[in-house]
Formats: C-alpha cells, structure tokens, sequence
C-alpha cells in the first residue's frame, strides 16, 4: 500500500530518557497508562494528544524488558538481541549457510550492522565465515556445532523466561499483540522506502 500522506520530519523525538514507572494508574475502561510517561508526553505536545506517544514509550519498555530477559538467559556471553536472532536464523539455514546480503535481509538489519554481529558471533566461536564453493569472491557464514550447542541450551531458559513475561496473557491476546506489533513493523518500512525514494533536496509532496 503506497503511502499517501507526506511523512514530515521536521520534528525529532528521542525516547530513550523516557522510562516506564513501577507505578502504574488505569483509565477509565481498565486500560493501564504510566501517570509519569503521560505527564512527559503532555508537557512535550503542549497539551496535545499523547496516545500514539505513550504507545511508543510501551512498546519500547516492553522490548527493553524482554531483551533483558534474553540476555539474562544468556548465561553472560554477551550476546545482544540481534546476534541472537542471526544465530537462530543460521541453525534453520542449508549446510553452507547464507550469504551476508541474505543475512541481513532475513533479519531486517544493514550489511554493516550484520558484519558486526557476524563478527560477535565469530568471535564467539559460535558461527563463521566460509568462502562459497561456488563462487570465490563471496562469503558464506553458518552455524558452528558450539553454536548448535549454545543455542539448546539457550532453549529452555528462554522457553521459561517467555511464559513468565506473558503470564495472564490469553492465546488471543498474545495472537493480537504480534499482529499489532507487526503492523508497526510494516508501517516502519513503508516510511523507509518512502524516504529513500525521496532525494534530500527534492520536498515531499
């Protein structure tokens, strides 16, 4: 779906240094906000409407919580959430692996943020690069066995460590919540193509 409104980058948000509270309020239907977070939105906007604003502080409290997790699950090898998801990603991958560009599209990030996972990995002693037989000139990367071995024994703290996250949370709402955040994801690329479709010195129209 193309976009059809102009997307207007004339302001800037940083949410990092907006952090969710331990003290939580409810409105009036039961739905929970964080009262510290409103107040942050409603002083930036002048008064404005903070709903889509809140929403992002959630989102990314909710990623920062399930990350730490994932990394307390990683017995301290330091892995980040991104060189998890290659790993995982290299375990289902063919015996020769994948070339880096196929890497980095199956993830979602850039060639220069997947060589240095790549690296970690590497480094690691948890995946590595391979010339392809096939062609001299490129490199494949694939699953080590200690990477296999890790990756077990990542399995079950990571198993406990989700069902502990989403307790209470029924089939449908868990179901409802992927299909929400993966609508932001989609949203989130189609900005980005827009933008990269649009020259710096070429307005939006």
């Amino acid at each position: 779906m193309a976009l059809r409104a102009r997307v207007d980058i004339r302001y800037c948000f940083i949410m990092k240094d907006v952090n969710i509270s331990q003290e939580l309020a409810s409105d009036p239907d039961g739905s929970l906000y964080d009262p510290g977070v409103r107040a942050s939105m409603q002083a930036f906007t002048g008064g404005g409407a903070t709903l889509a604003l809140e929403v992002a502080a959630a989102v990314r409290s909710a990623s920062q919580a399930i990350d730490r997790l994932r990394a307390h699950g990683a017995g301290g090898r330091g892995l980040s959430a991104g060189a998890l998801d290659l790993l995982a990603r290299l375990r289902t991958a063919s015996e020769d692996g994948l070339r880096m560009g196929e890497l980095a599209r199956a993830a979602g990030v850039s060639p220069r943020n997947v060589t240095g996972l790549v690296d970690t990995l590497e480094r690691d002693g948890l995946a590595e690069r391979v010339q392809n037989p096939s062609d001299r000139r490129s490199v494949r990367v694939r699953i080590t066995p200690a990477g296999r071995e890790w990756l077990e024994a990542f399995r079950q703290p990571t198993q406990r460590a989700m069902s502990a996250v989403f307790r209470g949370f029924s089939k449908h709402e868990l179901a409802q919540l992927r299909h929400l955040c993966l609508r932001l994801v989609e949203n989130q690329h189609q900005i980005e193509r827009y933008l990269n479709n649009v020259r710096p010195d070429e307005p939006a129209s």
